[in-house]
């Protein structure tokens, strides 16, 4: 019989590359992971790792085996949140939401959950969402609140479900003093854009593009507060969500883009935990949240 725990291990060391990661990861000594690891080849019979440098990889072996762990530890909190269901007992619920979520969504769902499920517990973690789909698959969070853009759909991936909650229109933000009309007005404008590698930030330049230009990007920041501030101030251009906009906006002139793009807000959740309870409440308290949100 395999040991759930050490199960864990071998599918962390699976998605992260690196007993190193897996230790940092679950609050382990490095030392201890290859112990239970050593432990696991010894319950399989079979060599699970191989040397790779100064580091290890996975077998053919110990891939089929991670692959039948990812199983095992889905089946376990599937039984775990029927289990609560049936006691009325629920564990904490672990949310990864990136930052307009965090600032505009989350207060607002956990003031509905405060009303509906006084009882419930969220955790919230703010990440970007390439690094929150990531940790989902993990099992470091419950639930990811991630977003995509028109023509960047995220990769799908087995075992986990997503739930649109909404729609959120994307609009040029200019300088309250710039003549700027359309986009295309915009080509020797300075920019400010999320760093290199996000979505966004692909999604925008191609914007660019498609309207005659290549934008300079003088201001990089994931904090979109910044984006509108710096248009405030009459040193940037930028492409905000309506979401981003928790107080005025009247600091700012907005401007429709080509097409009305709108990106559309998803929750991610694991198959084995979407029906749960605890989770479920959550997703309702999201999406009646995004629904509510009227930036002024």
């Amino acid at each position: 019989m395999f040991e759930l725990r050490r199960l864990r291990l071998l599918h962390e060391l699976a998605l992260r590359g690196t007993i190193a990661d897996v230790a940092r990861e679950l609050s382990y000594s490095p030392s201890t992971v290859s112990q239970q690891l050593a432990l696991l080849e010894r319950e399989a019979d079979v060599a699970l790792l191989e040397p790779d440098g100064r580091r290890v990889r996975l077998t053919a072996q110990g891939r089929m085996l991670a692959a039948h762990a990812a199983r095992a530890l889905e089946l376990d909190e599937a039984a775990r949140a029927e289990l609560s269901i049936s006691r009325d007992a629920r564990a904490p619920v672990r949310v990864a939401v990136m930052p307009t979520a965090a600032e505009a969504l989350v207060p607002a769902a956990l003031t509905l959950l405060a009303e509906r499920e006084p009882g419930l517990r969220l955790e919230m973690v703010e990440m970007p969402p390439e690094e929150g789909l990531f940790e989902l698959r993990a099992h470091a969070f419950d639930l990811v609140v991630a977003e995509q853009y028109p023509g960047y759909t995220r990769e799908l991936q087995p075992g986990i479900e997503r739930t649109l909650l909404g729609r959120d229109p994307v609009r040029l933000v200019v300088p309250p003093g710039s003549p700027a009309r359309e986009l295309a007005d915009l080509r020797d404008a300075a920019w400010a854009m999320e760093p290199q590698g996000a979505a966004v930030r692909q999604w925008a330049v191609q914007q660019c593009r498609a309207a005659g230009f290549e934008p300079d990007v003088r201001f990089e920041a994931t904090d979109l507060t910044a984006h509108a501030r710096l248009a405030a101030a009459g040193h940037a251009a930028a492409m905000l969500p309506d979401l981003s906009w928790t107080g005025d906006r009247s600091s700012v002139r907005l401007l429709q883009l080509p097409g009305d793009p709108v990106r559309e807000i998803f929750a991610a959740t694991r198959s084995s935990s979407r029906d749960g309870a605890a989770v479920g409440a959550v997703l309702t308290a999201l999406a009646d949240a995004l629904a509510a949100h009227r930036p002024r």
